[in-house]
């Protein structure tokens, strides 16, 4: 008889370890964020452009991007969990970023003017192009190619399913050079402030690049003037500095909304 209550015991403690193993489980499940990046298939040209900057593979390989970006305010300095999306920026008192679910602010010195929903993943964005071009909700389809300097240069463009992002109504085009294959021009619609789809095409020229971890990506990126499509003379240049790649992503706790900072909501459409 005394073997009984040994028995129970025994049965209570593994009860116990399978009951804490459940509840990390779903832990580990509430935090996991589904990545951006889709498996599907694309364009032929597009395919090619891909492959011409390093590879889908390779790009899907990384786990965090990093970079400053210089400015009329100083120095603004990014850090990108890139499957998710999360975001970091720094900017002297300043910082603000995405935990995967809120845009956050910390201002002590209330000195912050801009749209943090606007700018999250901004500038990410266009720093990783092409590989951005793979997400999931995105729609593709012809588009005229584009002449800058007597060159074509052929096209696809890009729209978005309804409630993709902030700014579903956005349009993307990007073209490549055709003996190359090699992003150079990405032209871009905004619609996040009015609400309403626009016909103003800007574009940026991705001709000044760099290889990093095999893959090839800008070192400036510069806004010309334009008229739909008719490519003009050169107006902006951003620069990209310290950048880096890495297979190895930070921890949560990185990205994480510091108890001081405000969440942000923005413009819904």
């Amino acid at each position: 008889m005394k073997l009984i209550p040994l028995v129970l015991a025994l049965i209570f403690l593994s009860s116990c370890k399978e009951n804490k193993k459940t509840e990390e489980k779903a832990e580990e499940k509430i935090e996991e964020v589904k990545p951006i990046m889709a498996e599907k298939a694309y364009p032929e040209a597009l395919v090619k452009v891909f492959e011409a900057h390093g590879g889908l593979q390779n790009w899907k390989a990384q786990k965090t991007l990093s970079f400053d970006k210089p400015g009329k305010s100083g120095v603004e300095n990014y850090t990108i969990d890139i499957p998710t999306r999360k975001e970091k920026v720094l900017s002297g008192s300043i910082e603000r970023g995405f935990n995967g679910k809120n845009v956050w602010v910390l201002d002590t010195e209330n000195t912050f003017k801009g749209d943090a929903v606007f700018y999250n993943n901004l500038y990410f964005y266009f720093y990783a192009m092409p590989f951005v071009l793979a997400d999931n909700g995105i729609i593709y389809g012809e588009t005229e190619s584009v002449t800058f300097e007597g060159k074509s240069y052929p096209g696809v463009k890009m729209s978005f399913n309804e409630g993709v992002g902030s700014s579903y109504k956005d349009e993307y085009f990007i073209h490549y050079n055709p003996e190359t294959y090699k992003m150079e021009w990405l032209g871009y619609t905004v619609t996040y402030r009015s609400g309403e789809k626009s016909d103003k095409i800007s574009w940026i020229n991705y001709s000044d690049t760099q290889e990093l971890s095999g893959l090839v990506l800008p070192k400036t990126l510069t806004w010309h003037k334009a008229e739909g499509l008719v490519i003009g003379e050169a107006q902006r240049t951003v620069n990209f500095e310290n950048v880096k790649l890495t297979t190895e992503a930070k921890p949560a706790s990185f990205y994480a909304k510091p108890e001081a900072a405000k969440v942000v909501t923005g413009k819904k459409q």
